[in-house]
């Protein structure tokens, strides 16, 4: 009798896609190819842990890294001195490369032409936990587009109205009346958040520097 076949490790699983971002109330997330406001030093300490904290490990080895996905531009915007972006393996897309090209070991930049050409990197290795889409607004877009976009975290910027040119392409906007949906997309709650991301996240409106700003997790329920 023969057995059956084995059903596919998790590793050679399409990965989940969480895009990560802080955007106004009009979903405003960049000015001039920067960000629109400075000084959230406790926002970015989130950003670094959460895209940092490996999930909990199923069964055999633990992943070594997250990865964290960005556009050429994003990846500019980034001080030489903070490249790449320690503790997660760097994914750059970039239309001017052709292929695969991995620069160097561990945390990368590995480069790649397009957005299907990072997940199939992400597929075909052994040691990634979450996968991270961290901007700019073409690179979100392209991913909102797939069905491996199944979560955003939002930092959303309530005060002052900055004035923003970069827009992130989907509209996340308090839940309506309807069974809390929004575009297919629902506000989960604070301890779900919490438990994603395994932290106890700051409760309520945060300020910093005189920008008051709140965290939340939006999933996709189409």
């Amino acid at each position: 009798m023969s057995n059956p076949s084995p059903s596919p490790s998790a590793a050679m699983l399409p990965p989940e896609l969480t895009l990560i971002v802080a955007a106004t109330r009009t979903m405003g997330i960049g000015r001039s190819g920067t960000l629109p406001w400075t000084g959230l030093k406790k926002e970015m300490a989130y950003f670094a842990r959460v895209t940092k904290r490996l999930p909990p490990p199923p069964s055999g080895s633990p992943p070594a890294l997250n990865a964290v996905i960005m556009g050429r531009k994003t990846w500019d915007s980034i001080p030489p001195k903070f490249q790449p972006l320690k503790g997660r393996l760097n994914i750059v897309v970039s239309r001017s490369h052709a292929g695969s090209e991995q620069e160097t070991a561990g945390e990368g930049p590995v480069r790649v032409d397009s957005l299907e050409q990072a997940l199939a990197h992400l597929k075909a290795a052994s040691n990634i936990g979450r996968a991270f889409v961290i901007g700019g607004a073409q690179i979100y877009g392209a991913a909102l587009g797939l069905k491996e976009a199944r979560r955003v975290l939002l930092t959303r910027v309530l005060s002052p109205d900055f004035e923003c040119d970069t827009f992130f392409p989907l509209g996340l906007q308090e839940e309506d009346k309807a069974g809390g949906q929004w575009n297919g997309w629902v506000k989960r709650s604070k301890e779900e958040l919490d438990a994603w991301t395994g932290e106890t996240v700051p409760e309520g409106v945060q300020e910093e520097n005189g920008t008051r700003y709140e965290f939340e997790m939006w999933e996709r329920v189409d």
